[in-house]
């Protein structure tokens, strides 16, 4: 039955009883979660450097992705962007990889201006809509996020070394919790 306000529609009592059957590995699964999350936030110099390689390593298997994509094409008139985007992108996996500080970083000062960024987009499609009901949700995300951006810039690049760490043993918490309520939510569930 789908509720025609919003698009939504409940699952159906067959997709309830399979979940429900493993309610059990959602409970421990958000267990661990939670348990690496907590790692993470005592850890968070660490989880920092750890999560700097993690993507160093992945952006060098996405360089060389490019850079064979850049030679098995090289009759386009592309070939040079792909060779030299492959190659940018390979001195920055391997400068997170090598360095991960100085990795760090340069995440950070992303971070921040991503956030910065999306919160200025998000504020300025408010400020055009803002006679709209329920817009200023939109208005307040906006801040946030736009302010969180701000403090992340503003306490670069010192908070290089923590940010990214504590970002990930947030995120790691919440999905762990999220799981485990969920889990037991089937549980309970009739």
């Amino acid at each position: 039955m789908t509720d025609p306000a919003n698009g939504f529609q409940p699952p159906n009592k067959k997709m309830i009883n399979a979940l429900r059957a493993h309610w059990g590995w959602f409970v421990a699964i958000g267990i661990v979660l939670v348990a690496l999350g907590l790692v993470a936030l005592v850890h968070v110099l660490a989880a920092t450097l750890v999560s700097v390689i993690f993507i160093g390593t992945l952006m060098l298997i996405g360089a060389l992705g490019q850079l064979i994509q850049a030679w098995r094409v090289k009759n386009w008139s592309g070939f040079l962007i792909w060779s030299i985007s492959g190659l940018l992108y390979a001195a920055a996996g391997v400068v997170a990889i090598v360095n991960p500080l100085a990795g760090a970083a340069l995440l950070t000062l992303l971070l921040g201006a991503t956030l910065i960024g999306s919160g200025a987009f998000r504020l300025w499609v408010w400020f055009n809509n803002r006679s709209q009901q329920g817009w200023r949700w939109l208005a307040f995300s906006g801040l946030v996020t736009f302010a969180t951006g701000i403090v992340i810039a503003i306490g670069w690049p010192a908070n290089s070394l923590w940010i990214l760490g504590l970002l990930l043993g947030f995120d790691l918490l919440f999905q762990g919790w999220s799981l485990v309520f969920a889990g037991l939510a089937l549980r309970k569930h009739n």
